[in-house]
């Protein structure tokens, strides 16, 4: 898929895993209920929170070119379509960001080995979105099924037309001379071929 901009990010799950064990209230100061509750809610919380923190470097690298503290706490955080994907969220100065570059849609996409997680964001705008394909209209594609045969039989018609004017235009052929007649052309015989006594 086109692009308006690429980021992605790097984090050492073992460093996630120090973080939050040295730090108390670490989570609750970096992420937001809905990240929390998810984190978690799963057999590895630490993967899951380093994966967030991943998101966020790589969307701030697609929205900015570089890495940094350009946004506030809150500014970029992850949450899950219907379908259970996860999805980029924007407020404050992400959000004004993504709005002055004309982002329409950021693609989020999250995974992790044993050591380290990852994420890679992808930024769309209306410009580079792929348009969807028209839905199919079969009495659109018989009448233009039609007009295409009409067109090809109108062209033949024409042509027809120029080769019977050519043939028309062209001087008759004059009468082939008469072949003499060879039975009476042998001294007047009255014999016919291949009848010789």
């Amino acid at each position: 898929m086109p692009s308006a901009g690429v980021g992605i990010g790097i984090l050492e799950i073992a460093r996630m895993e120090r973080a939050l064990g040295r730090r108390a209230g670490f989570a609750k100061r970096v992420f937001t209920d809905e990240e929390r509750r998810f984190c978690e809610g799963t057999a590895r919380p630490a993967e899951h929170y380093a994966a967030r923190l991943a998101a966020r470097s790589a969307v701030t690298k697609a929205l900015t070119g570089e890495d940094g503290s350009h946004f506030g706490r809150y500014d970029i955080s992850v949450g899950h379509s219907d379908n259970g994907r996860p999805n980029a969220l924007l407020s404050g100065a992400a959000q004004a960001a993504a709005a002055k570059r004309g982002v329409t849609e950021i693609a989020l996409s999250l995974s992790f080995t044993h050591d380290v997680a990852t994420a890679m964001a992808l930024l769309v705008t209306d410009e580079v979105k792929p348009k969807p394909k028209e839905e199919r209209d079969p009495k659109r594609e018989l009448l233009s099924s039609f007009r295409e045969a009409r067109s090809v039989i109108d062209e033949l018609e024409r042509l027809q037309g120029d080769v019977a004017a050519t043939l028309e235009a062209r001087p008759a052929k004059p009468p082939a001379p008469a072949q003499p007649d060879e039975t009476n052309f042998q001294g007047g015989s009255n014999h016919a071929a291949g009848s010789e006594r």
